[in-house]
């Protein structure tokens, strides 16, 4: 029995490798345009700024920057992701595109309060911007900054956003929340707390993408996010769920670890980092916290996410959603454009002809203002 039992595993195995190398494959990467290749030419530089305990990692092409400077994307990591390579197929899909991507750190793992985050990222990304200002090759142009937040990076994104003015940064044109999630329940759950939603700018666009897999927590955080930017019209904003497609070879599958691709070729343990000074300001003493450790569902997700793949979900997905948005934030077009774009939705073919499965794509309707009664004001949240 032991002897048929093997044979009949190798049989099936057999089988299965068979039909993977008959399925049909998924569409390649387009050369150009949105979620394409770029300049294949282009040689990255990698740069840690600030200091090595807090660092932001840059991300451009070694080439002089346009006079106006280039869009500046800010990178805010999944909870526990904090090196870069975990999307590094995206970061290199932007730099060949022309983008100068920042990635704080600003999270050390089980030594940072949630809570902490978002005025931790704020300082790394000013403290950022003001160092590469003035470079030839990096410099930044403020009026074209987009937020790309992941999982916990998602509702950084929002809050960081809704601060801007407040704290000197550069009011974002597009906030980019993929697969939100990490939002604290209440003022002594773990996770971002929400503050200054309705103070961001009436003029961002703002895209909440999740993927079908593990998505009622995404899409309702996805959803809140886009309700409490009560100050954003409905027509600036979109909500986009990206499909599994198991029709070929290897299968797409929309998780929460989809936004992440890794490339090693951005492993913060090669990029050098700037000493700390000897003299200057010193960190508060640490104290622990048990919200600072990870959970045991963070630490899951955190090694899905560092072992995720880039494919067509990538490149196809959030990729191209991420610069169809871009150019229509920066031009000043809205969600209802955005939608309207018939690239939008569209994910190719496999290579046996067959459509990829579409992205969903939802404008979501306005948000009723609450009744007035005897002539009084609706209390603010």
């Amino acid at each position: 029995m032991r002897v048929k039992s093997l044979r009949e595993l190798l049989a099936v195995g057999l089988v299965a490798a068979s039909v993977g190398a008959h399925a049909a494959t998924p569409p390649a990467q387009p050369a150009e345009g949105p979620g394409g290749v770029g300049d294949r030419k282009a040689t990255i530089m990698k740069r840690g700024l600030g200091r090595a305990g807090a660092p932001t990692y840059a991300f451009y092409a070694a080439a002089p920057a346009p006079e106006a400077g280039r869009p500046v994307a800010v990178f805010l990591h999944g909870w526990g992701a904090v090196n870069p390579q975990s999307y590094g197929g995206w970061i290199d899909h932007l730099v060949r595109q022309g983008w100068l991507v920042l990635y704080p750190r600003f999270q050390e793992v089980n030594r940072t309060r949630p809570s902490d985050a978002p005025a931790n990222a704020e300082a790394l990304i000013k403290a950022a911007l003001d160092e590469v200002a003035t470079d030839k090759e990096a410099k930044p142009d403020l009026s074209k900054v987009a937020l790309i937040g992941h999982l916990a990076g998602a509702p950084m994104a929002m809050d960081i956003a809704g601060s801007a003015r407040k704290s000197g940064l550069p009011v974002p044109k597009l906030i980019f929340a993929a697969v939100p999630g990490g939002i604290a329940s209440g003022p002594k759950s773990r996770g971002i707390t929400l503050t200054n939603l309705d103070d961001i700018a009436p003029e961002t666009l703002i895209v909440a993408m999740v993927g079908d897999k593990d998505s009622r927590a995404a899409d309702a955080a996805s959803k809140r996010l886009l309700r409490e930017a009560s100050a954003v019209p409905a027509e600036r904003k979109l909500f986009v769920r990206a499909l599994s497609d198991d029709h070929g070879f290897p299968a797409m599958t929309a998780t929460l670890a989809a936004p992440a691709g890794v490339d090693t070729a951005f492993d913060a343990g090669a990029i050098k980092l700037p000493p700390d000074p000897k003299d200057g300001p010193k960190p508060p003493p640490f104290r622990w916290s048990a919200e600072m450790a990870l959970t045991g569902e963070q630490q899951t997700l955190v090694s899905q996410i560092n072992a995720a793949r880039t494919d067509a979900l990538d490149y196809l997905g959030f990729w191209k959603t991420f610069d169809l948005a871009a150019a229509a934030a920066f031009s000043g077009s809205d969600a209802v454009a955005l939608k309207g774009n018939p690239r939008l939705a569209d994910m190719e073919r496999w290579s046996d002809g067959w459509p990829v499965k579409r992205l969903f794509v939802e404008v979501p309707k306005p948000v009723k203002a609450p009744a007035v009664a005897n002539g009084q004001e609706p209390a603010r949240r």
